[in-house]
Parts: structure tokens; sequence; C-alpha cells
């Protein structure tokens, strides 16, 4: 992984709002029955304390660092988590320093 893609990821997720409207979109990801379904923007809107006009910055923020995939259905915004990236920033993250010789 290229260390501008890295430095996107983390800077997104330094705001203290997107990283807790990442982590809800995250949490329900994991506790939905339908995977496939992800989580709606009035239902975030719900949850958290933060206004609706806010809230749809946020995901474009978290979209744009691809932390996120959105998916329009009918009027409602899905937001999923994008898998193939977080497994990317897991497995950078895990990665053990190698010692020099």
């Amino acid at each position: 992984m290229e260390i501008k893609q890295m430095a996107k990821i983390f800077k997104a997720l330094s705001n203290e709002n997107r990283l807790e409207l990442f982590l809800k979109i995250a949490e329900s990801h994991e506790t939905s029955i339908e995977a496939s379904g992800g989580l709606c923007v009035a239902d975030i809107a719900s949850c958290l304390n933060i206004g609706a006009p806010t809230i749809s910055h946020h995901i474009k923020e978290l979209a744009n660092a691809e932390l996120v995939v959105t998916e329009k259905k009918g009027k409602f915004l899905l937001c999923k988590v994008n898998k193939d990236l977080i497994s990317k920033i897991t497995e950078m993250l895990a990665m053990e320093k190698k010692e020099t010789i």
C-alpha cells in the first residue's frame, strides 16, 4: 500500500466525527444479517448527534479515502465498509519490523 493512500486514510479517520461514523458503519456491517445491505444514512443521523449535511460531508470524505462504499437505493444512501481496503490496512499495521544484519 502506498504512503499517500495510507496518509489519506489516516487523515480521514483523524476527525472525531468521521471516526465515530466509520465505526458505526463497521459495527452495523458486522452485526447485519445481510452483510451486503449496508447502513442507511438516515439511520446514522438518528444514532449520532450530527446533522444530515455534516454526515453527508463526512461520508464523502470516508468514500474519498476508500474506507466506505456508498450505494443509492431509491431515495436512500447505503454505506458499507470497504472490506478489501480494511484487510490491506490490517496487514500493513500487523507487519513486524524486520531486523537488519
